[in-house]
Parts: C-alpha cells; sequence; structure tokens
C-alpha cells in the first residue's frame, strides 16, 4: 500500500506590514509555532525573530508575584558564525541578551493584571540579523503583539523605538552607520496614551534634546499600537478568565484599623534595622489577636505588610513627609573615601546613609579586554563594570550565587553611566574593570555604584572627562485627588513610587549649574503622564 502524502496547508496564515522609519515591519501569524497560545515571525528589514508566548491553564501554587519569563534567545547564524565555545553551540545568553530580555520585561510587566498568577513564558528568538534594523525593537514589538493577541489579559499593546541623535538631528530607529556617531542611545517603550518605559545612555547630551527626542518617539510608536490593535482586531482570541489571586481583605482592613498608630511609629525611623524589627514584633501581635480566627493569615502577611506600608508610606509622601524624616529634595548623609585597600590599582567607598558601595579598580593591558560572541557587532570590550549584591547587604541569610539578572543590568548601567567619560584607547591604552561590591543596602545602590565607581577610577589615574554621580528620584500620586508629590534620593519608597527614575549626571566644570546627561532609566507605574508633567516631575531636566 503506498504513503498518502499531502501538501500542508496554513489556512490561518495572515501577514501584515507597516513602515518603521523607513524600513518595512512584517508580523506573520498562522505558520510557525502552532502549539503556543500565540506565535509570531517578525521580519523588519532583513532581521527576523520568532516570538512564540505560552500560558499555563492554572494559577502556579504557593506564589505571591506573577510569574512572567521573558528570554531573548541569540542565535549566532543569526549572523553567520559559528558558536566560539568548545562545544561549539550557544550557551548562556550574553550580557546584552540578559539585557534585551530585561527591556522587553520591564515595560510589559506592569501592564498584566497584578492578581494574575498563572505562568506567562515569553520567547523572543533571533533568527537573522540586519544590522540597520535592532532585533530588540523587533522583539518587543512582536512580544507586544503576541500577547495582544492572545487569550492573555493584557493592557496593551505597547510599542518600541530607538533613538539617536546624530549631526545636531534627531534620529529615530538609527540605521548601523548613525549609530556610530550617534550622541544618544535611548530606548521608549509607549502605549497609546503614556511612555512606559525609557532606557537612555549618552554622551553629556543637554536635556532638551533628549526630551525632544522621546516626545518624537512616542508620536511614532503610536503608530505602531495601531497597527498591533488592527492585528487583534482580525484575529484577536477572546481573554481567558482566571483565578484571582487570594486576598483577605476583611481582615486586612480590620489590622488597619486596629494597628494604625502603632505601624506609622514603626515606620517612622530612618535605620531600616530598627523598622523592620518593629515591624516582626507587630506581625507576633497580628497572630495573638487574629490567627485563630483566620488560621490561615500568614499566607497573606507579606502582601499585608506591603500594602500596609505603602498606605502609610503614600499618605506621609502627599503630606512632605519622608520615612527617615528628610525634606522631599534632601539626601542622606554622604561619606566618600578613596584607597580603601591597599593592593588594588584604586578603590573607593560610597555611603550615602545606610547604602554603602565599594568599587574597585583594576587595570590590564589590552589583551585582558574582554572578547565578545554575540550577534552584536561589538567583538571586544576594553571597559567593563560588574556589580554584586551579597545576602547580608540586606540582612538575608542566603549563600553566595553566581549574578542573575538585576546584578548584571544593575552593571550595565554603571558602565553605561561611566562609559562616556573614560578616556579613549588613543589617550589611555589599558583595559579598565571595575567591580562594585554592594556592602549594605538600604535603596539605590545602582547610584552609589556609580559614585564609589567614580573615586575608585580616580584613585587609580584613570583620566576620566569628568565626574559621575547618580540619583534615584521618585512620584507618587493620589488618583482620586490628582495631588502628587516627587522627592529626591529615595531609599524603601522605591517600592511604592509610581514612577521612580535613576539618572546620572555629569557636572563639567567646577561651578557648572546645569549638568547634561549620560544616562536615564524610568519605568513608569502609573497611568497617563503628560509631557507638561514628565517635565514637572524632571524626567529630563
Amino acid at each position: 500500500m503506498s504513503t498518502i502524502i499531502k501538501h500542508k496547508e496554513f489556512p490561518k496564515f495572515k501577514s501584515w506590514t507597516m513602515d518603521l522609519c523607513g524600513r518595512p515591519l512584517t508580523i506573520e501569524v498562522g505558520k510557525v509555532a502552532e502549539l503556543a497560545s500565540a506565535s509570531a515571525m517578525v521580519k523588519y528589514g532583513e532581521t527576523t525573530v520568532l516570538v512564540a508566548v505560552t500560558v499555563s491553564p492554572r494559577p502556579r501554587d504557593g506564589v505571591d508575584f506573577f510569574p512572567l519569563s521573558v528570554d531573548f534567545e541569540e542565535k549566532l547564524y543569526a549572523v553567520g558564525r559559528i558558536p566560539g565555545s568548545f562545544m561549539r553551540r550557544e550557551g548562556r545568553p550574553s550580557l546584552p541578551a540578559v539585557l534585551a530580555s530585561r527591556l522587553i520585561d520591564r515595560p510589559m510587566r506592569p501592564l498584566f493584571p497584578y492578581d494574575f498568577r498563572n505562568d506567562v513564558c515569553i520567547q523572543c528568538t533571533v533568527m537573522s540579523v540586519d544590522y540597520d534594523c535592532s532585533p530588540e525593537v523587533a522583539a518587543m514589538i512582536g512580544a507586544s503583539a503576541c500577547v495582544s493577541y492572545s487569550e492573555i489579559p493584557f493592557a496593551g499593546p505597547i510599542g518600541c523605538l530607538e533613538v539617536g541623535y546624530v549631526d545636531g538631528q534627531i534620529v529615530l530607529n538609527p540605521n548601523q552607520e548613525q549609530r556610530k556617531t550617534s550622541r544618544m542611545d535611548v530606548t521608549v517603550a509607549a502605549t497609546a496614551e503614556k511612555v512606559v518605559m525609557i532606557e537612555a545612555g549618552a554622551d553629556e547630551i543637554p536635556d532638551e534634546i533628549m526630551y525632544a527626542g522621546i516626545v518624537k518617539a512616542h508620536e511614532e510608536i503610536k503608530k505602531q499600537v495601531a497597527f498591533i490593535n488592527q492585528i487583534v482586531a482580525e484575529i484577536g482570541k477572546p481573554k481567558m478568565e482566571y483565578e484571582h489571586a487570594q486576598f483577605n481583605q476583611e481582615l486586612f482592613d480590620k489590622i488597619v484599623a486596629d494597628f494604625m498608630d502603632e505601624a506609622k511609629a514603626a515606620m517612622d525611623t530612618d535605620d531600616k534595622n530598627i523598622r523592620e524589627a518593629r515591624w516582626n514584633a507587630m506581625i507576633e501581635k497580628w497572630h495573638e489577636k487574629y490567627l485563630e480566627e483566620y488560621p490561615d493569615m500568614d499566607q497573606y502577611l507579606e502582601e499585608f505588610t506591603y500594602k500596609f506600608q505603602k498606605k502609610i508610606v503614600k499618605a506621609w509622601l502627599l503630606e512632605g513627609h519622608r520615612v527617615d524624616g528628610r525634606a522631599k529634595n534632601e539626601i542622606r548623609p554622604l561619606a566618600a573615601e578613596v584607597g580603601v585597600l591597599p593592593r588594588t590599582h584604586g578603590s573607593g567607598l560610597f555611603t550615602r546613609g545606610q547604602t554603602q558601595v565599594l568599587s574597585v579598580c583594576t587595570l590590564d593591558t589590552l589583551s585582558a579586554a574582554q572578547k565578545l560572541d554575540t550577534i552584536w557587532e561589538e567583538e571586544s570590550k576594553r571597559y567593563m563594570h560588574h556589580y554584586n549584591f551579597p545576602g547580608y547587604s540586606v540582612g538575608e541569610a542566603k549563600p553566595a550565587r553566581s549574578p542573575g539578572r538585576r546584578e548584571i543590568g544593575h552593571g550595565a548601567l554603571a558602565e553605561r553611566a561611566l562609559l562616556p567619560v573614560i578616556p579613549p584607547v588613543e589617550e589611555f591604552p589599558y583595559a579598565i574593570r571595575v567591580v562594585s561590591e554592594v556592602l549594605s543596602s538600604n535603596g539605590s545602590t545602582s547610584q552609589g555604584s556609580i559614585c564609589g565607581s567614580t573615586l575608585a577610577l580616580m584613585d587609580a589615574g584613570v583620566p576620566i572627562k569628568a565626574p559621575v554621580a547618580g540619583i534615584s528620584c521618585g512620584l507618587i500620586s493620589d488618583q482620586e485627588t490628582g495631588a502628587w508629590r516627587t522627592f529626591t534620593d529615595i531609599q524603601q519608597e522605591f517600592h511604592f513610587c509610581e514612577l521612580p527614575r535613576e539618572k546620572f549626571l555629569v557636572r563639567i566644570g567646577k561651578f557648572s549649574t546645569h549638568p547634561e546627561c549620560s544616562s536615564l532609566r524610568i519605568d513608569n507605574r502609573i497611568g497617563k503622564i503628560h509631557y507638561p508633567f514628565n517635565r514637572v516631575f524632571g524626567i529630563i531636566g
């Protein structure tokens, strides 16, 4: 009996195309990865990224967070190369791949329901790279499109653009040649109504130029959002009903009513250890009073603590009162030392309140520069910045592990902030590695690592162009009354901020009054923020 063979057809195959900054962006659905919850082949120019999204049918047990994982997978066949490892296959993600995963995760995560506990996996596999068309941009747009048309509840879609500054002009999605001379490298993610994330590096760019670039990018992103909405209108699936995370509102209201004064007293200190000791003692009183009536109360304690503290801190901040008694624009006490370690090339210890970072600089010949085996153009890196965050820095009893995505991301953020002031290889022909060891953390350790690293670089004799300092600021608002407050040098308030931002400044000259921007990071966790409001907050100024 002969074998029957039929030609495979793809009746659900659809393709949509739009012009994105002078190059075609095409999203194809219905031909690949059919068993995923949603999938798409995204083509931007000749850059091709396969995006696949899956969601578990049931919530994960025993978690109090949204289990989202985003993976940006770089395949070296995408650039016609064989991996240089002994096994000749891709291994752990490279630094740029980890940063790309974080870049996609940060703007999307706040747009999922806060009580959604089903596992969601977003995998972006780079299959072909055209250096004129960013694979990160293609991956983020594809991830947004897939989640939007899938059954997963999502308050998107979002779009994404890169912004450059070339020959005195703002350029959206700069090509390969333009990136080489661009003085600004900004990634903007936004919905149609609001900017939800900004990640920026710049060569001491004036604030006005960066602000104008962000506004221009948002106008272009609105076209992407409309494009994705068109896809959703044609093939969008009904959103799934999901089991909402449990929360005992009745018990929480009782705790707030009975312990508000004691909770305020526990929170009102500048010492993190004292605050936590007071709070833990108060939790024991909760057990004594409510455990018999609510025997399952322990499963809610962490969320009770977060909501209760946020309620107090938010009310205080709107009144102009800081947790540690500072003014809203007051910085915690500072201390700085150099030459802390005798046998290293350079070391700097920077302390801001209870946040303390020891940065150590090492110099070597150019042969020690890091060799990169990635899909990106860069083949080696002369300046390296690494960030370590041990458990003891926050008083946790946990063993040391290899750096996670957070540590990798914070190190890259500090590296980006300092890179514009590192002297060129022609002037200083050395490889430079700076390691920032977080010794104590009570907020703003990434900024502290930048300050400590400036000290370490100068102690090692590196002729940097100017010192760089980092600061973290925040905004909190009352959606009912419209009241809002901004404040500088956030610590515990970071967890409750609706618009936290980290800005790294270069002060040119001793008497400069208008520092320029070398790096900027913003995550928006609030509703629509108009551009004038952004400027009042000081996103760019």
